[in-house]
């Protein structure tokens, strides 16, 4: 069984660097499948309030028998909790559908620019930094304009930037902006909702490694030095995605998946983005 390796966020606390994602898992079967992916190896899950199933998650853990420390947790703001008192207030209702006394990452999902209110949002996860609530905050969809603004006018760099990111979407710039302030870049749809596997160039080189296009593309992620969070309701799948490590890109077929970059996107706009 491979346990993924850890990058070390601006604070000190390791990351997993293959996380399990629930995005569009059914609040039913969120326990089932997250609990097949802790079987597997994962340690480090991924959910959002907006996703409806952090109570799965916190069942799985539980169901799980790992320690907690051994699972790194994190879960996102709901968009219609932007501001400083519902954000700490969404926060509590996070903590109570996971059954957890603390959080491992809280990110902000959206910058919803046309409110204007993300700057007064992260003062809230600030504070709860602070109080130790939460072992490390950050982002989720801001762009360069937006990590701006929150390392002008606030005091805590953020950990994390959880990005649309895979060969088609590299977003060059935004890890950029990344490095330049320690930032870890961690990727959301890292196969680009699984159409990337039907590409010829990836089929060519998961050929030639002996690979599955999926676990191709998770290598690709991973000698990016970018945090991927892929998701599957298969258990071999689930199993498949993890087993990544026993191989390695070369240089030119790392410039190869590169240069799919079309600017693609399998989700909204984070400049335009705004539910409401």
């Amino acid at each position: 069984m491979d346990t993924p390796p850890s990058l070390v966020l601006n604070n000190d606390v390791a990351l997993p660097q293959v996380g399990f994602g629930v995005w569009q898992v059914p609040a039913d079967d969120t326990a089932r499948v997250a609990l097949t992916a802790l079987e597997a190896g994962y340690r480090s899950i991924d959910t959002a309030a907006s996703y409806g199933n952090e109570a799965g998650v916190g069942e799985a853990i539980r169901t799980s028998g790992l320690p907690r420390d051994d699972v790194f947790v994190t879960t996102k703001l709901a968009n219609p909790d932007h501001g400083y008192d519902a954000a700490l207030r969404a926060f509590d209702r996070s903590l109570a559908e996971l059954r957890l006394d603390r959080l491992d990452l809280f990110l902000i999902h959206w910058p919803l620019p046309k409110r204007d209110d993300y700057v007064e949002t992260w003062r809230a996860l600030e504070k709860l930094y602070a109080d130790g609530r939460v072992r490390a905050i950050g982002v989720s969809n801001f762009h360069p304009p937006h990590l701006r603004r929150l390392l002008a006018e606030t005091d805590v760099v953020p950990a994390v930037n959880q990005i649309e990111l895979h060969p088609r979407l590299p977003q060059a710039e935004l890890r950029e902006v990344h490095a330049g302030h320690g930032i870890v870049t961690e990727a959301w749809s890292p196969l680009a909702q699984g159409t990337l596997l039907a590409d010829r160039t990836v089929k060519a080189l998961a050929a030639k490694y002996g690979k599955t296009g999926a676990q191709l593309v998770l290598r690709w992620h991973l000698q990016l030095g970018t945090v991927a969070i892929p998701k599957s309701v298969t258990p071999s799948r689930i199993r498949e995605n993890l087993e990544v490590f026993d191989f390695e890109l070369a240089e030119d077929d790392m410039t190869a998946l590169g240069e799919l970059d079309d600017g693609t996107r399998t989700g909204p706009d984070p400049d335009t983005f705004d539910p409401d």
